[in-house]
């Protein structure tokens, strides 16, 4: 039982992955890969800032503003210099890897010793279900500030942005702001993944991103399959679902190990899953 309740703990921790990857490639159709970065990013300054004792919101703080950054920067290369999103992300991504490595001063952090949000705020004496239940409350409480976000005119323009570019340009809304701060909330969020996650597994690495857009993609993809499937159009629905779908492609991944599969070929599972996942509607619709 604590094997899986680990996994949906990950996937709690993952929400705000999953999150970043839905504002940019379901609200914007940006295909962001400075995920990998910022997701590293958040996990590197958390890790550092902790080293140093500094308090758990300042923490917080530093970590949204460097995701915001990083997003900023894809944002403002794609759309002033007029570079391909894909490519974009790619060198914001690569940029980072120096960047978190300065920061950083090593490959890898540990934080045993070092107070984190899940062993300074102790709601029960179980470990595991303390975690639980920050995590609940934290990612409770990013699910309504993004659904406010979405619900605003603001967020409402954003959404625009993204079905319609050339309308909503039309009716005076700067598109090109709109897609920079997208991704620098995007991408934000994504840092607060590695924020969380860093204080749960009690380290820092310099790799922890290497393919964690796999993770972000997979949880938007399962939501939006299940959203497709029962037609739903509510945000807050739509954002509940993709939340929960980092928690089941965790789980997922957690049956596939319990079961005896091999820790080396996770990678490959993982993304055979995605492949699957990506390839049942069509498979579904054809025999149809």
């Amino acid at each position: 039982m604590d094997f899986y309740l680990t996994a949906l703990l990950q996937g709690l921790c993952f929400a705000g992955i999953a999150f970043g990857i839905y504002i940019s490639m379901k609200i914007f159709n940006i295909p962001d890969i400075t995920t990998d970065g910022s997701y590293t990013l958040g996990g590197v300054v958390t890790g550092i800032m902790l080293t140093h004792h500094q308090p758990g919101w300042v923490i917080l703080i530093a970590v949204i503003f460097a995701g915001g950054i990083a997003g900023a920067l894809t944002g403002i290369i794609h759309t002033k210099l007029k570079i391909n999103a894909l490519l974009a992300g790619i060198l914001v991504m690569t940029a980072l890897y120096s960047v978190n490595l300065t920061i950083l001063g090593r490959s890898n952090l540990p934080l045993l010793n070092f107070g984190t949000i899940f062993n300074t705020v102790n709601f029960i004496t179980n470990g595991n279900q303390n975690s639980l239940l920050i995590l609940g409350v934290f990612v409770t409480i990013l699910t309504l500030l993004i659904g406010y976000l979405l619900k605003t005119d603001f967020g409402i323009a954003m959404r625009a942005t993204g079905n319609s570019e050339p309308m909503i340009r039309a009716l005076g809304v700067n598109t090109d702001r709109m897609k920079i701060i997208g991704l620098a909330i995007a991408n934000a969020l994504t840092a607060l993944s590695g924020y969380l996650i860093t204080q749960l597994q009690g380290f820092a690495d310099i790799s922890m991103g290497i393919g964690i857009v796999i993770v972000g993609l997979g949880s938007v993809i399962i939501a939006e399959t299940i959203i497709n499937w029962l037609r739903i159009s509510s945000v807050w629905l739509s954002l509940i679902l993709v939340m929960a779908g980092a928690v089941i492609f965790q789980m997922v991944l957690a049956f596939t190990l319990n079961i005896g599969v091999d820790a080396n070929l996770l990678k490959l599972v993982t993304a055979v899953f995605v492949l699957l996942i990506v390839g049942l509607p069509c498979l579904t619709a054809a025999r149809s």
